[in-house]
């Protein structure tokens, strides 16, 4: 194949948060900025998240009169990642995601909201906030997109009512009450009419929420600023000339291009979620890299860590978790495909629990999922699986759902006849479907029913901190996460370890630039979002942790790269073509 050859002063390899935010904030610099991605849709992980920032000390914050005393956020982030605290980079997100959000809100479409109340995830420990630090995504028109938001990656499709994108929060909750309410009633009825509305005249929903909001805004960021777009162009090496990294060979057309740059090449791939080689070696429960199930994309197969790799940047295979850990459970879809469901708030809602293949509990079901899995991996210690059930019965389960099984009126017959539903008439039948010892699951429903009625849980302290009650019902009471288990029929399904991210990434500086395993620079390249190790050191602190710092350090590069002078080796001849809108190979 011929080469080509062109030049910008910025790369960027990937489309998610991190790569456009680095794109959006390099090019409003003034800088020639190109994005390439190998999937045929942009977005990346982002697309397929819960489009949540945690990010201390906005003005967001402020404005919704939540303040925080000063170094809170460091002394919980220190807290939090114990062995991998990383001062310097800890320090520059706390000073810089402010500020990071004040340039996007103030200079571009990127639009977020901060309800009042979302505690952090340990927001007991010293530093933690009951609120005020995680924000989610404004809602977004895709037809703001025009034609390029059929590029645009679908959210995870069990996460979906209809195809229809539901928002975290107030809006989820409006669903879940849609029969108990009046006021759900009709919010719910106008969402849906919306929402066919738009399928009759486009073809697809068009009010984007979540990761969705997130990608689609950046797309429009970028375009709004002229960015090109390359998909369908996978990486295939980075160009090393002297001791730096001055471009990176492209396909593109089926021809190999040689993109040269004058500033850096930014990695953004999204880190290593279909690495089988990097799960095997990284992740406890998967011995042979197989054994884990995760609805991040399938082409994140870890090319930015190998490109940094290659050059001699380095992955610190020593993190407590190597990835966001996350419960979630396989669906059959109708095509015959496997779906991957992760259970964020489910497990928190009064009236189920999680028990082993032993029938006995484990852990407090309300704590977070990254939390959960750490726990089911211990409990599971020695066994042929590492899994377990979530129990509850019949009046739980039309009422609030249970991962793909949504509450009533939609009907359950599709996931008992896959078997993702197992349904018993009584726990002794459930126990007998699933595998678990009928004694030891009846004493354990009977020991959790006598606790929910004192609204006290005895043996893990269900519902005791302020994310576990976040979570629940808060019109149960005298726990929101506890009630009692006791009509049949009986429902299980079997949860499985999974994650929505990966935490092990190439070693970086404060700036994003990539270090060698001696603590080097390497020249010219640059990482961030899961290409880059997580600043949270393998812990999982609050809603948004991923994209707060993706964010941030996508804009800290994009700032770092406008003030750096051009690299001698990467001065080129300039390409005729300029700034072109978003396309595709």
């Amino acid at each position: 194949m011929s080469e080509l050859e062109t030049s910008y002063d910025v790369l960027v390899v990937g489309t998610g948060a991190s790569g456009m935010s680095a794109a959006v904030t390099a090019a409003y610099e003034g800088l020639k900025v190109l994005v390439v991605d190998k999937a045929p849709v942009y977005g990346g992980t982002t697309a397929r998240s819960g489009g949540w920032l945690w990010i201390p000390g906005t003005k967001l914050a402020r404005e919704q009169g939540i303040s925080e005393p000063p170094g809170a956020a460091r002394a919980y982030l220190q807290h939090e990642t114990t062995t991998h605290f990383d001062p310097a980079r800890v320090d520059a997100f706390i000073e810089n995601g402010p500020k990071a959000i004040d340039f996007f809100t103030e200079k571009t479409c990127v639009q977020f909201d901060m309800p009042p109340v979302f505690p952090d995830y340990h927001a007991e420990a010293p530093g933690g906030q009951p609120g005020g630090r995680s924000m989610v995504t404004r809602p977004f028109d895709a037809r703001e997109l025009g034609a390029y938001v059929s590029k645009l990656a679908p959210p995870v499709p069990e996460l979906t009512v209809f195809g229809m994108m539901l928002g975290s929060g107030k809006e989820l909750w409006h669903f879940l009450r849609a029969f108990k309410s009046l006021e759900s009633f009709l919010y719910v009825a106008k969402r849906f009419g919306g929402h066919l509305m738009d399928v009759v005249r486009y073809g697809r929903g068009m009010t984007l929420t979540n990761g969705n909001a997130l990608a689609g805004r950046l797309a429009k960021a970028g375009m709004d600023l002229n960015i090109p777009v390359w998909l369908n162009a996978p990486v295939k090496k980075l160009i090393v000339e002297g001791d730096a990294v001055v471009g990176a060979t492209v396909v593109r057309d089926g021809k190999l291009v040689e993109v040269r740059v004058r500033r850096g090449v930014v990695l953004a791939c999204g880190g290593f979620p279909y690495d089988i080689e990097r799960r095997k070696q990284l992740f406890p429960h998967a011995p042979t890299g197989r054994e884990h199930f995760t609805p991040s994309p399938a082409l994140n197969t870890g090319d930015g860590l190998r490109l940094g790799e290659s050059v001699g940047g380095w992955v610190d295979p020593s993190i407590p978790n190597a990835a966001a850990w996350c419960p979630t459970s396989v669906v059959q879809r109708k095509d015959g495909t496997q779906g991957v469901m992760p259970h964020f708030i489910d497990r928190a809602k009064p009236g189920v629990i999680a028990v082993t293949s032993k029938g006995r509990r484990f852990t407090n079901e309300a704590m977070s999922y990254h939390d959960f899995i750490q726990d089911l991996v211990k409990a599971c210690k020695g066994s042929a699986e590492v899994t377990c059930w979530l129990v509850c019965d019949h009046e739980h389960l039309r009422e609030y759902g249970l991962g793909a099984v949504a509450p009533f009126p939609l009907p359950i017959g599709k996931h008992l006849q896959s078997g993702y539903l197992k349904r018993g008439s009584s726990l002794q039948e459930l126990a007998s479907l699933i595998g678990v010892p009928a004694a030891a699951l009846q004493e354990e429903v009977e020991a959790f029913n006598r606790d929910a009625a004192s609204g006290v849980d005895t043996k893990f302290a269900k519902g005791s901190t302020a994310y576990n009650r976040y979570q629940g019902d808060s019109l149960v009471k005298p726990n929101p996460c506890m009630a009692p288990i006791h009509r049949g029929p009986f429902y299980a399904i079997k949860i499985v370890v999974g994650e929505i991210g990966t935490f092990a990434g190439l070693a970086t500086d404060e700036s994003c630039q990539v270090l060698s395993k001696d603590r080097q620079p390497v020249k010219g390249l640059y990482a961030v979002g899961n290409d880059a190790a997580s600043i949270m050191g393998g812990n999982y602190p609050g809603a948004g942790i991923t994209l707060g710092p993706a964010l941030t350090f996508g804009y800290v590069v994009g700032q770092t790269l406008a003030r750096k002078k051009s690299e001698p080796t990467a001065s080129l001849n300039r390409t005729s073509a300029g700034r072109l809108q978003p396309q595709t190979a």
